[in-house]
């Protein structure tokens, strides 16, 4: 147990390090980040050192199961590439010019529609998406309409990382979490909609609260002109997006797996997309751009973790964890240490972690712990950028344009909306799974 606990914990301190100071590393001319690097090394030792037995891992690594790590990457991955095409042909920026129109010279009225637009597009797509296109967005619009970018950075980091919560697609620790307790696509739905709503009022507010001031003032700048890039394109990303989500809400009632769906509408997007560019003799730039950004680092990240997390079940860890919390008050034991565990390694590594401590539990414990956790996973980024990937890629954006936004502010603004946010959420799942 003792080498299991030394190198999970090792490799989380050392992960974490990466991310603080040296986010990025050089593999010839090849520059990546280098949190997955820290984790892939650190899982290679737990299997060198027999900590982890591989056989134990392929196993697992080819189990026909919900939790199975292979079936949960490709379930994220193709969702996001249906997001990022969407991207690509300029939908998201279109909403967004819109929105900052509407909005005219008012500050409040731009606010507020910019929060609504983000919560809408997060809803369906996803946190990780939405923040890497709307915050370079907001960094040119505030530029030119010269005003502070900060009251509406702050709003598209809170409300993506609010309204994630409200479908199992929103966040990949929805997924990873929801997956390895079971829970389909709609009864996700049914128990995590109030919550979401709740955390939206309440963060809202708070913001609202935070910025006021700032928000009184004049815009002096014009907003960005709203283009689709290419129309006939759009269309067939929308369409694919919304069929895939409407399929995805009823897979668990035709006995279909989530990431089979997914998958589907994935390759589906890329020969349509391939067959109407073929027809217009035009080459299909969307689908090079659609996998150079797709999230690939996700997999030897998760992968690493899922390894070390196996070690620690094996070594009875994470069954003395789960004995700690006990199993009374699971949903507010494990929101808040989910929240807080989300800030010590990351996110994506505590979902992996209290997944595998959840799943020692059983009937309406296990199921509080589940939901408790996946809302701790999503406003544990609130607290600080390390809190989630969400985070880190919303820090390295603003430094890319010069907007200074330090550790310290985050986390002042940060604990002010996550304490009463997380507050709200816990209350109110507390009360439909009673």
């Amino acid at each position: 147990m003792a080498a299991a606990w030394i190198l999970g914990a090792s490799t989380c301190a050392t992960m974490i390090l990466s991310i603080l100071f040296f986010p990025k590393v050089h593999l010839g001319k090849l520059r990546t980040d280098s949190y997955w690097l820290i984790t892939l090394t650190g899982a290679l030792i737990v299997l060198v050192t027999g900590t982890a037995r591989f056989g134990d891992v392929l196993r697992e690594l080819t189990s026909n199961t919900p939790i199975n790590p292979i079936k949960i990457l490709v379930l994220f991955i193709s969702m996001t590439v249906l997001s990022v095409f969407l991207d690509e042909v300029g939908f998201f920026a279109f909403l967004a010019a819109k929105a900052l129109r509407v909005a005219k010279n008012s500050q409040v009225a731009l606010f507020v529609s910019l929060y609504l637009t983000v919560s809408v597009l997060t809803v369906f797509t996803s946190n990780d998406i939405i923040i890497l296109t709307f915050t370079p967005f907001i960094c040119y619009f505030a530029k030119n309409a010269k005003i502070s970018p900060v009251p509406y950075l702050f709003a598209e980091f809170i409300a993506a990382n609010t309204w994630s919560m409200a479908l199992i697609i929103g966040n990949p620790t929805n997924i990873y979490l929801a997956t390895a307790g079971g829970i389909g696509f709609a009864e996700y739905f049914k128990v995590m909609i109030l919550p979401t709503l709740a955390a939206g009022l309440v963060s809202f507010g708070m913001l609202f609260l935070i910025f006021r001031k700032k928000l009184s003032e004049k815009i002096s700048g014009t907003a960005p002109a709203a283009v689709i890039k290419d129309k006939p394109l759009l269309i067939i990303g929308l369409l694919h997006l919304g069929l895939c989500t409407v399929l995805l809400a009823v897979s668990s009632y035709i006995g279909f797996e989530m990431w089979y769906v997914a998958l589907g509408f994935a390759v589906s997007l890329f020969i349509c997309t391939a067959i109407a560019s073929a027809i217009r003799k035009k080459k299909p730039e969307e689908l090079g751009s659609c996998l150079k950004r797709a999230p690939w680092q996700l997999i030897p990240f998760v992968l690493s973790m899922f390894v070390i997390i196996l070690a620690l079940e094996e070594n009875g860890v994470t069954e003395s964890i789960a004995g700690f919390f006990g199993t009374d008050h699971t949903v507010l034991k494990y929101g808040v240490a989910s929240f807080l565990s989300s800030n010590v390694i990351n996110n994506i590594p505590m979902s992996v972690l209290f997944s595998s401590i959840a799943g020692t539990l059983e009937g309406t414990a296990g199921t509080g712990a589940l939901y408790a956790s996946i809302a701790g996973s999503n406003l544990g980024a609130f607290l600080t950028p390390i809190g989630a990937l969400a985070g880190m890629m919303w820090s390295s954006i603003l430094k890319s344009h010069d907007v200074p936004f330090s550790f310290g502010k985050f986390v002042k603004y940060g604990a002010l909306i996550s304490v009463p946010t997380l507050g709200a959420v816990l209350a109110v799942l507390s009360l439909i799974l009673r």
